[in-house]
């Protein structure tokens, strides 16, 4: 059985949190200076302002679409957080060193009579193992560090993607950027500009590709810590899959990039939205999956007089929590509201620990972290136990389904 912390445990555990998340910050500050620097030293500032106002533009859909499927079982918001700065800031500044030194090598060592199949190489094969592996760096970090947040496939799906949105953002700064210097450089206005093209093709035609590759690998990760602590092989594995699949996806979209238009086109609709649409459709399958065990695992703690008789199937359904919190946010205000929200996270990792548990793959510190979300139920549920069994009553069974 865990050993439950003592006060002084506690303090020292919060205080180690507290320095990890300023050394980290930090740390992402300053690769986010350089990665600013370096792209404003390739596209100018004027180029810079363009690339900047464009690139902005598909990010907040992305980031909805990962916020509602991440409304199945909430991730921390310092979390989501920490991966949009991995990918905008740290994963880019990796990708765009590391990529440059293996193609200038490239191009100078092995192949000093052909530049372009150096810089071709460089797209097609250095480009996806170093951008890959730079993004995946954010859910890796997560998976090892913060366990008991990293519930299954859908937060590993979160992450991968909000880390990616970020990479593509910075990516898209610096391509629109350049485009458009090219644009004042060559006089290109119109249907001839090269900054349109390039916001077409980036931003319209594929603004999901690297979510795309990198949920690849997040899948895997959100796949292995489901999978029995005993069973390590299967646990290393899974990640590696998910990584060689989003490299190989990466590549083949690189090397169709750099065809001809008709090339590009026949990969993009014969197999990248075929490959989407699979994707898409896990990913959602996922989501239900979740909901479905958190209805399944919270009657047994409704049981024990934890929740009342109503609350396991309510928060099982997003539209049932978020009426709870309207009703809590009518009643009482907005803190009552931010408290049932921390209520309802509380019970649904509840229910996906003890799901994992069940599994035979508890995180480290499994009786702690139960005993904690516990704890925050017994706290907040003066106030949120009537506002979710209201809602419930309020939102037909049928359509809690």
């Amino acid at each position: 059985m865990d050993p439950v912390p003592t006060g002084g445990a506690r303090a020292r555990a919060r205080l180690a949190a507290a320095v990890s998340t300023a050394v980290l910050t930090v740390l992402l500050g300053l690769c986010g200076a350089v990665i600013l620097g370096l792209v404003h030293q390739q596209t100018g500032s004027d180029g810079f302002l363009v690339g900047l106002g464009l690139a902005v533009l598909p990010v907040p859909l992305l980031l909805a679409a990962f916020r509602w499927l991440d409304r199945a079982a909430p991730t921390p918001r310092r979390h989501l957080l920490f991966a949009f700065g991995w990918g905008a800031c740290a994963a880019t500044l990796v990708a765009i060193t590391v990529n440059g030194f293996v193609t200038e090598w490239l191009a100078s060592s092995l192949l000093p009579r052909a530049p372009d199949r150096a810089d071709a190489l460089g797209t097609t094969l250095v480009a996806p193992v170093v951008e890959e592996t730079a993004k995946a760096g954010a859910v890796l970090l997560l998976y090892l560090h913060r366990p008991r947040d990293f519930g299954g496939v859908v937060h590993g799906v979160v992450t991968g993607g909000v880390a990616a949105t970020g990479f593509a953002f910075t990516e898209n700064v610096l391509y629109l950027g350049r485009a458009f210097g090219d644009d004042l450089a060559f006089g290109h206005f119109g249907l001839e500009s090269s900054t349109l093209g390039t916001f077409f093709q980036r931003a319209v035609m594929a603004p999901l590709a690297h979510p795309l590759f990198t949920v690849l690998v997040g899948m895997g990760f959100g796949a292995a810590a489901l999978v029995a602590r005993r069973r390590r092989a299967l646990r290393t594995a899974l990640p590696l899959l998910g990584l060689a699949a989003a490299v190989t996806l990466h590549a083949v979209w690189n090397g169709a990039a750099s065809r001809t238009m008709w090339v590009f086109l026949a990969v993009y609709g014969l197999f990248m939205v075929p490959v989407l649409g699979l994707v898409v459709w896990a990913v959602v399958r996922a989501r239900r999956r979740v909901l479905l065990t958190v209805r399944a695992t919270l009657p047994q703690y409704a049981a024990a007089g934890w929740l009342a008789a109503p609350e396991p199937s309510a928060l099982a359904c997003p539209r049932t929590r978020a009426l709870a919190r309207e009703v809590a946010r009518r009643w009482y205000g907005r803190r009552a509201a931010r408290a049932v929200a921390e209520y309802q996270r509380a019970a649904v990792c509840l229910a996906l620990l003890r799901a994992r548990a069940e599994r035979g793959a508890p995180p480290p510190g499994f009786l702690v972290h139960e005993r904690d979300l516990l704890r925050t139920l017994w706290h907040r549920r003066p106030l949120a136990s009537p506002a979710t069994t209201t809602a419930a009553r309020s939102v037909p069974r049928a359509a809690r389904r």
